[in-house]
This record gives structure tokens, C-alpha cells and sequence, in this order.
């Protein structure tokens, strides 16, 4: 198979993850209603960091501090390694939340399940920037740390939306919450080393070497803010699920965090170098740009850059030898990070926002066009009339718009996901838990035709139902999942095990009895969920 070939069949493998996700958030919305954050006079709190002094504001009780630089501005070191900012004197406010990363395509839509406007604030490559939230400062409480790393595949989105505020967590759990934005798409993963040489070694990487810098100011400034910089999780749902896998391949993130959670996102493939040059190179000629003249890369403008970026349906970690020295999660899960305690999500019904948000047609499809419907997605399916046959048996109920659902979910989503969590389940002894759950519990929004899908997650773990209604509901079942949901998320901050009161004793993960806790209404933890549906598809090949 040559380059090219190679290259577009990881875009086909990628599609659902890559671009997709930058337009399957139906419910990322800065419109929903959110708590005015008033307090910005000169009275609000402040801290001292490596770069110097800040000053946030408080809302509800908790100490926030937003748009604070983790890292220079990277456009005048553009397809380069990040490095820290400079310290500025006097006092910097922190009331607003910094620029956003360069974006593939802008988030703004509109969606079936209600309306979503761009987050708002301005696009630069200035854009390594960290918000935090925590209950007090300077009192050596050593409280957990929990780093949300943000979704929309490696191309889009930002921390920028009100549904990773994290007041909430903070009242929750005592703990210290952050998020932040890194580079993204082009600026953050098109590989140019062996187009460019040295001066463009880390070019591929450099989203993921951003969050390393980010955790490394982590490490060096938590304390002042009330949380313990040997007690950091970090999560992300979607890319940023995808994100926190690659860090536990990357030998320069060792020892930064303590805990890791991924939901709906995965890392059990990555770019070669071929395949990423082979991306570069189309950038390049889309640009009109010779290779000879490639240092001119570095001067084109953003707008230029991104619309050349679109030659290519997918950017993602490249495995360049040095800064991620093998694919995360492929062929096995990295040792480097063994001593980490691991905690692996899905949502039982991923698609119907990832595939079907965009296509209301799937909600009503006929058994004869399932098979039709269903060929853009068979590549790692099988033989697709026995799938069928077997949903149609052990889902005698399920129409032909649930039988699509859940192959494309299952042979997708939830396959990646088991996946890694058989991998670190077969890591030698003495290795930290893993933990396995799904969300099965269905948004009742839009008659409930979405169920437990892509993203829904989202306002449960950071326990924001209240200004996430769109998505959730308003109803008591939603806030009791984010009761349950938020409350496995602290606990695992706090101590690497997700137990608490609101759910069932949830095991670790086992090869032999696969035990897996299904948030629900009545929360349960299941052996092999879904086993024939596994076994279906781990007999077909997993593409590279």
C-alpha cells in the first residue's frame, strides 16, 4: 500500500473522530443559561505565580482565575515546541477567558437538540491560555487536582464553553479545577520534519507538547491555589479522551499526573510519519508553496493556513520516534505510564449525535436500507448481513434505525475503548487498576431519540445539568446522574479508585469477568456487557 493510500485510509478510520466532532456538539452552548460572573473589581482574590501576580474574581464561593498564560505566544514560533511566557509586573486580570485556538472550522450551528452559537472571544495563535476554580487559596489543603482536556478531535472547540465551568465540581468535592485551550489542527499537528528538518522536529506534536507545558505549570503553581501537584487527574472527553491516552505514551508527561480518564475518546492508532508527510506535502501544494521554500509556512497567514489545512480530514498525534515514541495504546498499552490508575468511559449510544445529529434520515430508516446505509461505515464491521442477523437476535425490539445506531457505536466507539481497556487489563502484575464504564442513561430531550450519546456525559461529570438543559433536561434523573457521575470523578481525583456512596462496589477491570459500572437510574455494575457483540468484532481486523 503506498503513502497515499495508507493516509486516506486513516482519514476514512479517523472520519467519525477527526472533523466530525468539530460539527457533532449539539450541545455545547454558550447560550444556556449560566451564572453572571460579577465579581471582577479590584477586591477580587489574588495569587502569585511563576509569571506574577493575578487577580480573579469569585463566584458562588469559589476562587476563579481565567485566561491565565501557561505558554508564550506560539505565532512567532509557529510549528515550534512551546516555551513559558514571559512575567509581566504589576497585577494581571484574570477575569476573562483567553483566545481560542485557530479553528478548522467554527463551531457555530444550529442543532436539532437546540441552539449553538460560537463560543464568542477572539481566535489567535496566542492561545496557551488555563482557567482555574478552587475553594481557597494558600491554605495547604493539598486538594485534588482535576485537568480537563477539551474535545472537537485535534481540530476544533476550546475550554472556552460554560459547560466546563467548574464551580460546581469545586462545591462538589473540594477540589481545584482546571481547563485550558492548546493548539489545534494545522498549527498543533501537521507534521513537517522530514519536509523541514530539525527547526520542524516537533511539529507534529506540538497540541500535545502544549498540554505537557501546561501541566508542568501545574506542577510548578497548584500549591498557591489550594490543590497538591502529586494528585492530578487528568480527563477529556472525546479528542481530549484521545488527547489524555497519548500523554501516557509520552515520555516528557511522566510524572506530571497521578490519574487519567478518558470518555469517548481513544488512542489505539496514530499517524506514521508517512502518513503524516503525506498530509503535509497536500498542505503544502495547497498552499502553493514549494518544498524548497518551506520556512515560508511559518509566515502565511492564519486564514490561508486553515483553509489549506482542509486538504486533509484529519490531524492527530504522529508518531515521530522522540516526542511520542510509539502508538499509545497499539499494539499494547504503554509501560511508562503502568503506575497510573486508568478509568475508561463510553456512552451506549455514541452515534446518534456523531452520525445521526447531521443526518435526521437515520432516525427513520427502513430494514431496506440499512445495508445501504450502513456500507460508509463497514470497514471494521464485517460481513454486514450477519451483523444485522445477530443485532436482529439479540435485539428482537430494536428497529433498523437502533440496529445502525448500535453497529456504528459498537464496531467504532466502544470497540476502541475495550480495546484499551483489555490492553491495560493484560499489563503485568502489580500494575494500577482500570476501571470500565458506560452511560446508559438517555437524554429524554427531543422525545429521547438521542439516548445516551455522544456528549452527554459532559454536563453529568462536571455536574452542570442545571445550565445544561438542552442536553439533559431539567428532571431529577439527570441531576442524580450527575450526582453519580461527577461524585466516581472526585473520588478518582482524590484516591485513583472511582467508588462512593451513590453507586454500587465498582471492581477493576478483569479479563476474566470484564466488570463494567453502568451509570443508570439504578446504577449497576455488569460482567462483559454486550459480550456477543464484542466477540462479533474483535474478530474482525482493527486497522492501523
Amino acid at each position: 500500500m503506498d503513502k497515499q493510500a495508507r493516509a486516506i485510509g486513516m482519514s476514512r478510520r479517523s472520519a467519525i473522530k477527526g472533523l466530525a466532532l468539530a460539527a457533532a456538539f449539539p450541545f455545547l452552548s454558550p447560550t444556556l443559561e449560566h451564572r453572571i460572573n460579577a465579581s471582577t473589581s479590584d477586591n477580587g482574590p489574588l495569587v502569585t505565580t511563576s509569571g506574577g501576580r493575578l487577580r480573579g474574581f469569585i463566584d458562588n464561593d469559589i476562587h476563579v482565575f481565567k485566561g491565565i498564560p501557561y505558554g508564550a505566544d506560539t505565532g512567532p514560533r509557529r510549528f515550534m515546541a512551546p516555551i513559558p511566557p514571559e512575567p509581566w509586573t504589576g497585577v494581571r486580570p484574570a477575569c476573562q477567558f483567553g483566545p481560542r485556538a485557530p479553528q478548522v472550522r467554527p463551531p457555530a450551528r444550529v442543532s436539532a437538540a437546540g441552539s449553538v452559537a460560537d463560543p464568542g472571544g477572539p481566535v489567535s495563535e496566542d492561545c496557551l491560555y488555563l482557567n482555574v476554580w478552587s475553594p481557597g487559596l494558600r491554605d495547604h489543603a493539598k486538594r485534588p487536582v482535576m485537568v480537563y482536556i477539551h474535545g472537537g478531535g485535534f481540530v476544533a472547540h476550546a475550554a472556552n464553553f460554560p459547560i466546563y465551568d467548574g464551580v460546581n465540581l469545586c462545591r462538589r468535592g473540594n477540589v481545584v479545577v482546571v481547563t485550558l485551550n492548546h493548539r489545534l489542527n494545522a498549527f498543533g499537528y501537521l507534521y513537517l520534519a522530514e519536509l523541514g528538518g530539525a527547526e520542524f522536529a516537533d511539529s507534529g506534536n506540538l497540541g500535545q507538547l502544549d498540554l505537557i507545558l501546561a501541566l508542568q505549570w501545574i506542577r510548578n503553581n497548584i500549591a498557591e491555589f489550594g490543590g497538591d501537584p502529586q494528585r492530578v487527574l487528568i480527563f477529556g472527553e472525546s479528542g481530549g479522551g484521545g488527547k489524555v491516552a497519548t500523554l501516557m505514551a509520552m515520555p516528557s508527561a511522566v510524572g506530571l499526573f497521578q490519574r487519567a480518564a478518558t470518555s469517548s475518546g481513544e488512542a489505539v492508532t496514530a499517524l506514521s510519519t508517512d502518513q503524516a508527510t503525506w498530509r503535509a506535502e497536500a498542505v503544502m501544494n495547497a498552499l502553493g508553496l514549494p518544498l524548497d521554500q518551506i520556512n515560508q509556512i511559518r509566515i502565511v497567514s492564519i486564514d490561508n493556513l486553515i483553509s489549506a489545512s482542509r486538504v486533509s480530514d484529519y490531524y492527530g498525534p504522529v508518531v515521530d520516534g522522540h516526542t511520542l515514541p510509539r502508538v499509545p495504546f497499539g499494539p499494547d498499552a504503554p509501560r511508562i505510564s503502568a503506575h497510573i490508575p486508568f478509568m475508561v468511559g463510553t456512552n451506549h449510544d455514541e452515534s446518534r449525535a456523531l452520525i445521526g445529529e447531521n443526518n435526521q434520515a437515520l432516525f427513520g430508516l427502513t430494514w431496506e436500507a440499512l445495508k445501504e446505509s450502513l456500507a460508509p461505515h463497514s470497514e471494521r464491521m464485517g460481513n454486514l448481513d450477519r451483523m444485522i442477523l445477530m443485532y436482529r437476535r439479540l435485539h428482537p425490539n430494536y428497529s433498523a434505525s437502533d440496529v445502525f445506531f448500535a453497529a456504528t457505536t459498537d464496531s467504532y466507539d466502544w470497540r476502541a475503548a475495550i480495546m484499551e481497556i483489555e490492553r491495560r487489563a493484560a499489563m503485568p502484575p502489580g500494575s494500577a487498576a482500570t476501571y470500565s464504564y458506560e452511560l446508559r442513561w438517555g437524554s429524554p430531550v427531543d422525545g429521547g431519540k438521542y439516548k445516551a450519546c455522544h456528549g452527554l456525559d459532559l454536563a453529568l461529570m462536571f455536574d452542570n445539568v442545571a445550565i445544561s438543559h438542552r442536553m439533559t433536561g431539567n428532571g431529577p434523573q439527570a441531576f442524580e446522574l450527575a450526582g453519580q457521575m461527577s461524585e466516581a470523578y472526585i473520588a478518582f481525583a482524590r484516591s485513583g479508585d472511582p467508588n462512593h456512596p451513590k453507586i454500587p462496589y465498582w471492581p477493576p477491570y478483569d479479563l476474566a469477568r470484564r466488570p463494567t459500572l453502568a451509570f443508570d437510574v439504578v446504577p449497576t455494575v455488569i460482567d462483559d456487557p454486550r459480550a456477543e457483540e464484542r466477540r462479533f468484532f474483535s474478530a474482525e481486523p482493527f486497522p492501523p
